[in-house]
């Protein structure tokens, strides 16, 4: 009987790590666009132009509600660049922390996650009509549990602050939406690897305590 529990108590975490993983709030509805899109326009600094706007509109238009995976193109400033707010210079990795350290925590709370940050190792060894590299320093996939989250990050007051960090750390940024495709060892297989090794893990000892 103790074994069966072992289990159901797995399927119990497995069940609510997928009640917070997944996105069950369905699709955006037009009063939150409407409200989000009017909390961007009415943004002081004015990064977000007209074009980027009208982009950004359809894709939470065409939300299905479920996630998706932001790709992300970065170039660092070469050399030490100056602190927003302060007299100091860092590195252009150290400025960006400053803000990542605070943006990742509130992403994770979100369900969003890192699947991929590499370096770059070189420029394009091929390229179609296309600009000419500008010879982008890192490469990046982000995670979101929904456009709704990542909506709710964008427009959240909290960020304004150490929004200047990442204007000041990146020369040049490039960052599209993609759809949800194959992903072969994302959290949903090794969280339930993981469970169900400790719950066999649980069962061997419950069943050897028996014998002895």
């Amino acid at each position: 009987m103790k074994a069966r529990w072992i289990w159901a108590l797995a399927l119990l975490v497995y069940a609510l790590f997928s009640f917070w993983y997944n996105s069950w709030s369905g699709p955006l509805s037009a009063e939150e666009i409407d409200r989000y899109m009017e909390y961007l326009a009415g943004r002081s600094e004015g990064e977000v132009d007209p074009e980027q706007r009208a982009v950004l509109r359809a894709f939470l238009e065409a939300d299905d509600g479920g996630e998706f995976f932001m790709v992300n193109l970065i170039r660092l400033h070469p050399g030490p660049v100056p602190v927003p707010g302060s007299d100091e210079e860092l590195p252009a990795a150290a400025v960006l922390e400053k803000y990542t350290g605070v943006f990742l925590p509130d992403l994770l709370l979100r369900a969003g996650h890192p699947v991929f940050y590499a370096a770059a190792a070189g420029g394009y060894l091929d390229r179609w009509g296309v600009e000419p590299d500008p010879g982008w320093s890192a490469a990046g996939v982000v995670r979101y549990r929904s456009r709704r989250d990542m909506m709710e990050l964008a427009t959240d007051p909290a960020f304004d602050p150490i929004h200047v960090f990442k204007v000041a750390a990146m020369a040049n940024t490039l960052a599209f939406p993609a759809a949800p495709g194959i992903v072969l060892f994302g959290p949903r297989v090794w969280i339930a690897l993981l469970l169900a090794l400790i719950a066999a893990l649980g069962h061997l000892r419950a069943a050897t305590r028996r014998v002895t």
